[in-house]
């Protein structure tokens, strides 16, 4: 089967991506054997190349979001049948998406969304699940209290993660949101998602707020670039307010959440997987739920464009573009 794969780290401008063969994986256990139809790229895909080294003469294959259709199943599989079209962002411990034909636990899986196709599926699962979890199992917004201001702000909101949770919020909780984008493109985009307000997150953000009457948010989203604004966070938020991160800042200073008693939440989508916890199972189920909300129109994909096929060139070139960080929603790429 095709794959694309490397053998060596390297920086994102000198990706070592090649266009391989391997052989076809064997299917056992809770495992799904599927066709991919369609992948999109994500941070962790770059991180990942420049960070690990594989093994002495083994590939390593990237991806973490797929699109597809099951051709075989393991002795375990309770859920899917041969035939299933399914969407997933996989699992950290294993290969990645990058190739024809993908291991997948049956339990982080999910049906693909009846009325999107493959490329506009790939686009959905790593991110939403990044921002589902965020939201409803860290920050836990669809439980106010009284002391607590209905609002949130997102930072990075144009991005993968911040298109798909600012539909998330307006399909399942009555919060204000207020999103950052600094280009008239993006501004217009996350209007179209569904922010309440937007402001620029290259103008101080405090000011911004007040400027439009709104009282301090007890909630914020911070999808990038955390270190730096962390203390326009602590001046802005609530009292007794959340932060949510899902970056990876070299530090930082939690000394300054204290006077206000904020909590700080990270979120790494993978850690169900990674430690196999009881609860894996919630993030095949919220990817059916999620497919329920955009058969029901009541989301939509967060796909910008499809950038060509799957091959080490396209990749290459997608990684590239994706670290520039001034991309909104998801790039995609389909077919073999």
């Amino acid at each position: 089967m095709k794959a694309i794969g490397y053998l060596t780290q390297g920086t994102v401008e000198e990706q070592e991506l090649q266009d391989i063969v391997l052989p076809l994986p064997s299917v056992s256990g809770h495992d799904l054997l599927v066709e991919v139809k369609a992948i999109s790229v994500n941070p962790v895909d770059y991180k990942i190349h420049q960070s690990t080294r594989p093994p002495s003469e083994q590939w390593k294959i990237l991806g973490w979001d797929a699109a597809g259709v099951v051709t075989a199943i393991g002795d375990q599989v309770q859920n899917f049948n041969i035939g299933d079209e399914v969407y997933y962002a996989g699992d950290l411990t294993r290969q990645g998406t990058n190739m024809e034909f993908h291991l997948v636990d049956e339990r982080i899986v999910g049906r693909k969304p009846k009325n999107l196709d493959f490329a506009q599926s790939a686009a959905l699962p790593l991110t939403s699940i990044t921002a589902w979890e965020m939201l409803f199992d860290r920050l836990c917004v669809q439980h106010i209290r009284p002391h607590q201001t209905p609002s949130i702000l997102i930072i990075g909101a144009a991005g993968g993660v911040g298109s798909i949770a600012i539909q998330l919020l307006k399909a399942k909780t009555n919060l204000t949101i207020i999103a950052t984008a600094s280009r008239p493109e993006t501004q217009a985009w996350v209007k179209e998602l569904g922010a309440d307000y937007v402001i620029n997150h290259h103008l101080p953000l405090a000011e911004q707020i007040t400027a439009l009457g709104l009282a301090a948010p007890s909630f914020v989203f911070s999808t990038t670039h955390t270190e730096s604004y962390l203390p326009q966070i602590v001046k802005l938020i609530a009292p007794q307010g959340h932060i949510g991160f899902i970056d990876d800042p070299k530090q930082l200073d939690i000394m300054l959440l204290k006077s206000k008693s904020i909590s700080a939440h990270w979120e790494m989508m993978f850690t169900r997987s990674l430690f196999q916890t009881p609860d894996m199972q919630q993030q095949g189920e919220l990817l059916n739920e999620l497919a329920d909300m955009i058969e029901q129109t009541k989301i939509r994909s967060t796909i910008d464009q499809v950038f060509g096929n799957i091959n080490a060139e396209n990749l290459s070139t997608a990684h590239a573009l994706l670290k520039q960080g001034t991309l909104k929603g998801k790039l995609v790429l389909a077919g073999f």
